[in-house]
């Protein structure tokens, strides 16, 4: 039986792996819609395509230092490479966390009936996505920008007190009281993109309650039934939402007590890595399942598959 080290060490690679493949498989599907197929071609695919890249950003930058870690390598990560590492992480999450809010927006402005009072802003989206995502980026450039000094090289294995501290890194305040105050406003601040995808999950549960309840009186059993693309992107993008909020809260619960706890348990930021990446690895898979091309490929092997089997038996 493998040891418990190993059998970690095992599944911070599988989760690596399988992230980094995951996303780059869409985010090529996206290129390749982008160029060859381009009545597939949506406004909302650029958004999944920044969704996708910053995801898997953020897996190298989380899992590569925890990977390093794990197998016992000595002074990973100096005082620089802390900085940088850390910057990048926290960037590209913020931006994962501003890109689903983004996400969800739009597709609240998207299913809304032409006589809404947010109506107007159908024909605007091209550009409030752009200003949207371009502003994500601005404002976590400045507020991690901050952090950069505020993180430096481990000097020692043994800390006790407040603080955030990893197998290579801390912050330059660690113990101290005014620790926390960057902490806690990072936590507000992912708290308010946490609440509009809570508000938009609810407004899209009700319009498809409502739809599908409008749908059995106007149509027959069979029709009411069927999904039309819209219904199909929303059932796809609530659960993203679901996953995302889910895995949110449970990666913010294990940070808080990592920082606030006063002995510091090695292994529980490792775990909180696996935390922080569940999402950008689960993502891919959970928007592959209604990219089109994904299923017309899958319609085209199956047709194909039935030839070969048709033809196998008149043989």
């Amino acid at each position: 039986m493998l040891p418990s080290d190993a059998i970690f060490q095992i599944f911070l690679i599988f989760q690596f792996c399988l992230g980094v493949s995951g996303n780059s498989a869409l985010l090529m599907l996206y290129i390749y819609s982008f160029f060859f197929k381009s009545h597939f071609k949506k406004l909302i695919d650029l958004v999944f395509m920044h969704l996708t890249i910053v995801n898997m950003l953020t897996i190298i930058f989380t899992l590569i230092k925890d990977i390093m870690l794990s197998f016992g390598v000595p002074k990973f990560l100096d005082n620089a490479s802390c900085k940088a590492i850390l910057f990048s992480f926290r960037v590209s999450r913020g931006l994962s966390i501003c890109t689903t809010s983004v996400l969800s927006t739009f597709q609240v402005i998207t299913i809304t009936p032409s006589n809404s009072k947010w109506a107007w802003l159908k024909p605007r989206l091209s550009k409030w996505i752009f200003y949207s995502l371009l502003f994500s980026w601005l404002i976590n450039l400045l507020i991690y920008g901050y952090m950069i000094d505020l993180v430096m090289a481990k000097t020692n294995n043994s800390h006790v007190g407040h603080g955030y501290s990893d197998g290579y890194c801390q912050n330059t305040h660690f113990g101290k009281k005014h620790s926390g105050s960057f902490f806690s406003l990072i936590i507000t601040y992912d708290l308010f993109y946490v609440a509009v995808m809570m508000w938009a999950s609810l407004y899209m549960v009700i319009f498809l309650y409502r739809h599908r309840k409008r749908a059995q009186h106007l149509h027959s059993p069979s029709l009411s039934s069927q999904s039309s693309p819209e219904r199909k992107a929303t059932h796809s993008i609530l659960s993203l939402l679901s996953c995302f909020v889910f895995i949110y809260w449970l990666n913010n619960s294990v940070t808080l007590y990592g920082f606030y706890t006063n002995d510091k348990i090695p292994r529980l930021e490792s775990i909180n890595a696996i935390l922080s990446t569940c999402y950008p690895t689960i993502c891919p898979f959970l928007l592959m399942k209604n990219n089109k091309v994904i299923l017309q490929c899958t319609s085209s092997f199956s047709v194909l598959k039935m030839s070969c089997f048709q033809s196998s038996l008149h043989g």
